[in-house]
């Protein structure tokens, strides 16, 4: 990968930093975020900058200002929306609330088509405008380049530097010229389109070659997509030097654990397994709070593969299969921010064990890990499989986790999943799966009168995970789904679809 190659992000808090990422490197250039108070090195090889929204007012006290002001002329910058507000403000413009509310879909009435920032852009394109404040006067030196009915100043250029300032996002879908518009900006940058899964492989491999050397490497697989990318990509590395530790928790899907064994063995990774179901459930007797049981099972999780690895005599680092939204749910890249979650894989384990970390899918998305996967030809039985939460179906157990209600949870999952793949509709989703809910009601079976549990059964369709919308399965195959559990699963006597979107919801239920 050429230095010059890499589009650096400086975050100001905006909830779409991370999409503006994902369009960046869907046109295959590089591209990393970095909080606003990373101050770029004019030695790092960095062709662009784009400075994201921010939920902060430019008039704020504490408002977040970059320093890049050593980079600028140098270097082609993009503000967006807080961004461009910003490099206004700062150059003496006028940046105030805005008079009408600025948020929704919009249209580029005007466009200068002569900017290079626009070309093969047509006014009248739809927009997404998301702001409180407004540029009410630009300063002399910049130049309006575009603008809606409502928004004078929706675009502009800095005479005598390749600056650009827009009041819009691009990176949303909303934006029907979002990705062109990125697309020039990285053409004004001189970007060479390189970065594509086959080069990420190749570059990511060299790079665990120099950094882990002749050391040993121990990692916990979960047979999904993440820690089976991150691990063939270690391998490649360092071969038999990685050990994976695979541990059944007893909160797996049916049969998982004996699947998932031996597609690990038949792709030549390292891995032993070891069935602890009894320990993790043993410790979760009586608990029903959903964090306090991600702690429970983390924990276990922790002890049992301490227990392993200390079995294991050299070992220097610790692999992980952390991929980016792991990261930005977990620890703010802005600084404190409010965890929805605690993710299983981020932190916990090198401080007790003393490793280092190693974790080569960090800064990438899903769909992401996914196309790298296939460069690797991982099977696709495997790389096509739906996210699975780390406490596994302790958390889709709501409520006190039994050895029952994971046996009865385990056979209407699968079930449901067996039929999305039968239909040919698994591929369509993005995740599915049931949720045994603490809740019983009346049924009637045959002559009898039952007071059995209520199941849940979720489908969504996304990107990333980051948002979701629910899956409109057919209801011809939500019926047939419904009727067989409640059929064949002893213990369900009612079924629900839950039609809720990410946000305001999360995917998981707890």
């Amino acid at each position: 990968m050429s230095p010059l190659d890499k589009i650096l992000i400086l975050d100001f808090g905006s909830q779409y930093t991370q999409l503006i990422a994902r369009r960046i490197r869907e046109l295959n250039v590089f591209c990393e975020i970095k909080p606003y108070t990373y101050e770029p090195d004019s030695n790092e090889g960095i062709a662009g900058i784009v400075l994201s929204g921010s939920p902060f007012s430019v008039r704020d006290i504490n408002a977040p200002f970059p320093k890049i002001d050593h980079m600028r002329k140098h270097i082609p910058i993009l503000g967006v929306c807080y961004g461009a507000q910003y490099l206004a403000s700062v150059a003496g413009g006028e940046v105030y609330p805005s008079e009408s509310r600025e948020y929704g879909r919009a249209n580029l009435v005007s466009i200068d088509s002569n900017e290079p920032l626009f070309s093969g852009i047509k006014a009248g394109t739809q927009v997404w405008m998301s702001h409180g404040d407004t540029i009410m006067a630009a300063p002399d030196s910049f130049k309006v380049i575009c603008s809606t009915t409502d928004v004078t100043i929706a675009g502009y250029r800095v005479e005598g530097e390749p600056t650009y300032g827009i009041q819009f996002h691009p990176e949303v879908y909303h934006s029907t010229d979002g990705s062109k518009l990125l697309s020039n900006f990285l053409n004004i940058c001189n970007c060479q389109r390189n970065w594509t899964p086959e080069s990420f492989v190749q570059s990511t491999v060299e790079e665990l070659k120099t950094t882990l050397g002749n050391d040993r490497v121990i990692m916990g697989l979960s047979g999904g997509v993440d820690s089976t990318v991150a691990a063939t990509l270690i391998h490649m590395a360092i071969g038999e030097r990685l050990h994976g530790i695979f541990i059944d928790n007893g909160l797996l899907r049916k049969n998982e654990f004996e699947q998932v064994l031996e597609i690990y063995r038949s792709i030549g990774l390292n891995v032993t397994g070891v069935r602890a179901g009894d320990r993790f459930l043993g410790n979760m007797a009586g608990v029903s709070d959903p964090e306090q049981k991600r702690k429970i099972i983390g924990k276990t999780f922790i002890d049992i593969f301490e227990e392993e690895a200390l079995q294991i005599e050299g070992a220097a680092w610790l692999g992980q299969g952390t991929i980016y939204p792991d990261v930005i749910e977990s620890i703010s890249v802005n600084g404190p921010s409010q965890t929805i979650k605690s993710h299983h894989n981020v932190g916990g384990l090198p401080d007790k064990m003393k490793l280092k970390i190693v974790e080569p899918l960090r800064l990438l998305f899903k769909d992401e890990v996914r196309r790298v996967g296939a460069a690797l030809q991982i099977p696709d039985n495997l790389l096509q499989r739906h996210p699975f939460p780390g406490p596994g179906l302790g958390i889709r157990v709501l409520g006190e986790v039994t050895p029952e209600k994971v046996r009865v949870l385990q056979e209407a999952d699968d079930i449901f999943i067996g039929k999305l793949l039968e239909t040919g509709l698994y591929k369509e989703v993005w995740q599915a799966f049931a949720v045994l809910l603490p809740v019983n009601t009346v049924g009637v079976m045959g002559d009898e009168r039952t007071y059995e549990n209520v199941l849940a059964i979720r489908a969504v369709t996304s990107v990333d995970g980051m948002t979701a919308d629910w899956a409109h399965l057919p209801h011809e195959f939500l019926s047939s789904v419904s009727s067989e559990i409640i059929n064949k699963v002893r213990g369900i006597n009612r079924v629900v679809y839950d039609i809720s979107s990410k946000p305001p919801a999360t995917i998981e239920w707890e």
